[in-house]
């Protein structure tokens, strides 16, 4: 079963390579998870003795492939900084997370990425507009107008604003001014327009 927000590509620190890579990489493959790897992801695995059957060198179109199935591609970045910028150019924009321990990092992800859905320490599956409290998911968007991210049924609607003056001769925005009035605004029911 293919997910929209299945993880697609892993982004690992280098500082990680001998230390926790190995055993994601471990875990990942006992599951029958095909990982395409850059140099230096590739090396640090090698010798695992089911890198023969799951593991590839990756390429750079591996990168910006939605694989639809049990595949991740696997990059080495020297810092978060560097990880921010490979997404901002290669993802879909639609849900990323990092796993640190770092409140830098948490905060340079979050206001670095042009994505939809930015989390931290937490699962891409979380990104589902049922989650989010929208209702029944019906459509993701990744742009930056409109809505974005999981849509519910309200982000399909587009909205009519309708005003009234109380005044006989009408209102000027001049006049609520120098007036000192306050805005007032209430929903309009549905049943019975204001006029």
């Amino acid at each position: 079963m293919a997910a929209c927000n299945a993880a697609e590509t892993l982004l690992v620190h280098e500082s990680l390579l001998s230390t926790v890579w190995p055993k994601v990489a471990s875990a990942l493959m006992d599951q029958s998870i095909s990982l395409r790897c850059d140099t230096k992801t590739l090396d640090a695995i090698s010798s695992h003795p089911s890198a023969e059957q799951f593991v590839i060198a990756s390429t750079s179109s591996d990168y910006t492939t939605e694989f639809l199935g049990p595949t991740l591609a696997v990059l080495t970045v020297p810092s978060v900084g560097e990880a921010i910028k490979h997404i901002n150019s290669h993802s879909s924009h639609h849900t990323d997370s990092i796993v640190t321990e770092s409140e830098e990092s948490m905060g340079l992800w979050c206001r670095g990425l042009d994505s939809a859905n930015c989390f931290v320490n937490a699962s891409t599956r979380f990104a589902d507009g049922t989650r989010y409290g929208l209702g029944t998911e019906v459509g993701i968007s990744t742009g930056k107008t409109h809505a974005r991210g999981p849509v519910g049924l309200d982000g399909l609607v587009i909205y009519k604003y309708m005003m009234r003056s109380k005044k006989a001769d009408g209102s000027l925005i001049a006049d609520h001014e120098q007036n000192g009035g306050g805005y007032t605004h209430k929903d309009i029911s549905r049943e019975k327009a204001p006029f």
